[in-house]
Order: C-alpha cells, then structure tokens, then sequence
C-alpha cells in the first residue's frame, strides 16, 4: 500500500518557523518526485513545493519562494519541508504525495499561523 504521511504541523506566531515531515512507504521512494500540497477549507489543494528523485532538483510556488525548503533523504524514506518567515496566508492544511499524485491524499497536517 502506497502511504505518504504528513506531520510536523502546529500554530505558529507570523514570522516563526514549522518543519513538516513527509514518511513515505510502500513503494520504492527514490523512483517518485515528492510534492508538498496544501489545501484551505472548501478550496482545491495547490502545490507548494516538488523534490525530484535522486537528482534533487527542487520547485516552489512563487508565494513561498525564498522562504520554504524542501528536502530529501531517500534512504530513510522522508521528505521535509522548512517553512520560515512564515505568514498568516500560509495557513492550510499541508499535504504530501509523489509528484504526479499517486497516493492517497491522508489526513494532512494542519499549519496555522497566527498574530
């Protein structure tokens, strides 16, 4: 079974920082693109960010450009995300899958930032 798990999530003053974690298994990770997606209530989820395979290329959406990392360690199977300056906008639900989208979405984890 292809599983992909966020956590790491949490409140958070603006400004702060929130490291998200990504376990994955069930599938050989090192073969897959890694995606951070993020989703607000009653809105479609969106890309933040995408880790290719053992090249470790990387992408990030404009909104979190320059503030986000994300990172990979294939022979522990996880992806991270480090979220800094963080603002109250980056507020969502953060989710990861392979990239394209082959798991199961999960339950997420929640990131709020707050005054």
């Amino acid at each position: 079974e292809v599983q992909l798990q966020a956590s790491g999530g949490g409140l958070v003053q603006a400004g702060g920082s929130l490291r998200l974690s990504c376990a994955a298994s069930g599938f050989t990770f090192g073969d897959y693109a890694i995606g951070w997606f993020r989703r607000a209530p009653g809105k479609e989820r969106e890309g933040v960010s995408c880790i290719s395979t053992r090249d470790g290329s990387t992408y990030y959406a404009g909104s979190v450009k320059g503030r986000f990392t994300i990172s990979r360690d294939n022979a522990k199977n996880t992806v991270t995300l480090q979220m800094n300056s963080l603002k109250s906008e980056d507020t969502d639900v953060y989710y990861c899958n392979t990239y394209p989208a082959g798991g199961s979405w999960g339950q997420g984890t929640l990131v709020t930032v707050s005054s």
